[in-house]
């Protein structure tokens, strides 16, 4: 069984969508990380790190109970421990080279771009634009790849696409304003387009919505989510 702390954001999201695919039991444990369950020293006994997607699995490796934290972690891990999603032998380089790009690139770029766009106070037009710019790199980047092909890697989808899901699903949030967030990117948009219709992402979609997260960005929420800008109490 895999203890899948969630939640209703990209990297979790990554992980719901391999989970979905994959058929692999799972139990939903949500952390409401405006509310700063992510600090709390039981899910840091999961995470050091106090973020989400985490997982513990009660049947790790020798049969005993792991913890994987870091949606690329994750999702190689549970890669390796069902064969699923890993592509071609012959494809591994290029596999980790596209995850890492996703997890050094486009996942932070497209966090600090809604960060500046949304939650920052307003004069951070430098902040903005630069962030902004650089997600439509990453974007082009992907739509060039993706110009005479069907998936990020090989002929198969993978762990590559899964990943690249997971932030390419909040696009209209990240290019504020836009219309159409891929418009500009149609190899991207259809690539996207392909994926988010497997009914695996149907349902990853649906992950939680059961669940009630709060989602006021008042003084609490800013604390929690953001605790670098604040004073180390004591």
């Amino acid at each position: 069984m895999i203890r899948f702390y969630f939640h209703p954001t990209p990297n979790p999201a990554k992980v719901a969508l391999f989970l979905e695919e994959s058929g692999l039991p799972y139990e939903l444990v949500p952390v409401d990380t405006s509310k700063g369950e992510q600090h709390l020293p039981e899910f840091r006994a999961v995470n050091p790190n106090g973020k989400v997607p985490a997982i513990i699995d009660t049947e790790g490796p020798g049969g005993k109970e792991v913890r994987v934290f870091d949606s690329s972690a994750i999702l190689l891990y549970l890669g390796e421990k069902t064969g699923q999603f890993l592509g071609a032998p012959e494809d591994k380089p290029e596999l980790l080279s596209w995850l890492f790009f996703i997890a050094s690139g486009l996942g932070p770029f497209s966090g600090q771009a809604v960060h500046f766009q949304y939650a920052a106070p307003e004069g951070n037009d430098y902040a903005v634009n630069r962030y902004r710019r650089e997600i439509e790199r990453h974007y082009e980047v992907l739509d060039t790849h993706l110009a005479n092909r069907e998936y990020i890697v090989g002929d198969q989808y993978t762990l590559a696409d899964i990943s690249t899901w997971g932030w390419l699903i909040r696009a209209p949030r990240v290019m504020k304003g836009a219309e159409d967030a891929l418009a500009d990117f149609p190899y991207l948009k259809r690539w996207f387009q392909r994926v988010d219709a497997r009914p695996a992402a149907v349902r990853a979609r649906d992950v939680g919505k059961e669940l009630t997260f709060k989602k006021d960005l008042d003084e609490e929420a800013r604390r929690a989510l953001f605790p670098s800008n604040y004073p180390k109490a004591g």
